[in-house]
């Protein structure tokens, strides 16, 4: 079933499209065309509903409130965060057959064969949304400790989700897919301090800035000083660490599979190089990846995942 297909109007068929089309802008493949139709199919759909949650979480719905109207609300409602990711968390329970019918949204609508043909669990989905609850109560990080407790609802559980829909969750693939989306998870807060900072939004863990004697003013400049790019060089490290502590996970796994997890690693790496290129100043925005660079990253990670028989 593709989102906003059958009775579904145009409109939402648009609406729609213009989530999915966010999946050009990560930092890694989301669902590429040399993979199976039933697996692009699946990642496209979780990575729908990854996006949506997070668009409500982070205010970033589309104008004129539509989504809280198929969520079943007032469409004044789109500004309340948590009304709407409770609402969001209503629909997903039809997913899993509640008993006031079908999903609503047409993403979450388009999602409901994807959990059935694969077994999938709410737990995975519920934790995106509570990652986004946490948004709206938190916005400061004490202690490294806490940021991957965070990462632990707001990015492990993709990962997780990619291995069940292609079958191949292993309790130590589900380790070390852990630490590669931890990772990612940093590598993005690493990109965009200053986005955060807009939103009033600090992922960088305070005792870290306090080390590096960054202040929140620091953050707030067009460009970083000394101390500011020692701490950003100081998390990327540690996200780099991460992703190296994951690759195995690309040699656990053969075919197509192996060169997608490839670009995932890969693409962590690749925006961690551009984050260096430019010296570790992420101020005046985040830093890209080229996709040249990206191939590169993917081609390297290939070159050196230790195969597992």
């Amino acid at each position: 079933m593709n989102p906003g297909h059958g009775t579904r109007p145009l409109s939402d068929t648009v609406h729609v499209s213009a989530t999915l089309d966010k999946a050009a802008a990560e930092n890694f493949p989301v669902a590429p065309a040399f993979l199976p139709r039933a697996w692009r199919d699946g990642l496209t759909a979780v990575y729908g509903y990854a996006r949506l949650v997070d668009d409500i979480g982070d205010g970033d719905l589309a104008p004129g409130g539509r989504d809280a109207v198929l969520l079943g609300l007032d469409p004044a409602a789109v500004d309340d965060r948590l009304a709407m990711l409770d609402a969001f968390e209503a629909d997903l329970l039809r997913v899993f057959g509640s008993a006031d019918g079908p999903p609503r949204h047409p993403l979450l609508l388009a999602l409901q064969p994807v959990v059935r043909a694969h077994g999938l669990t709410p737990e995975p989905f519920l934790g995106l949304i509570e990652a986004n609850r946490q948004d709206q109560r938190v916005t400061r990080y004490e202690t490294y400790g806490d940021l991957v407790a965070y990462c632990e609802l707001s990015a492990n559980p993709v990962g997780r989700l990619v291995l069940s829909l292609t079958g191949t969750s292993t309790p130590e693939r589900v380790r070390l897919s852990d630490a590669v989306c931890t990772a990612l998870q940093i590598v993005e807060h690493v990109q965009d301090v200053a986005e955060d900072l807009g939103r009033d939004r600090i992922y960088l863990p305070a005792e870290d800035m306090r080390r590096f004697h960054v202040s929140e003013a620091d953050l707030a400049a067009p460009s970083a000083g000394a101390s500011v790019r020692a701490l950003v060089a100081f998390e990327a490290e540690r996200a780099a660490t991460l992703l190296d502590e994951g690759v195995p996970l690309v040699g656990s796994v053969h075919g197509r599979l192996r060169l997608l997890l490839a670009g995932f690693v890969g693409g962590g790496r690749a925006a961690l190089r551009a984050v260096t290129a430019a010296g570790f100043d992420v101020l005046p925005g985040p830093p890209k990846p080229t996709k040249s660079g990206l191939l590169r990253e993917v081609a390297a990670v290939l070159r050196t995942a230790p195969r597992k028989r």
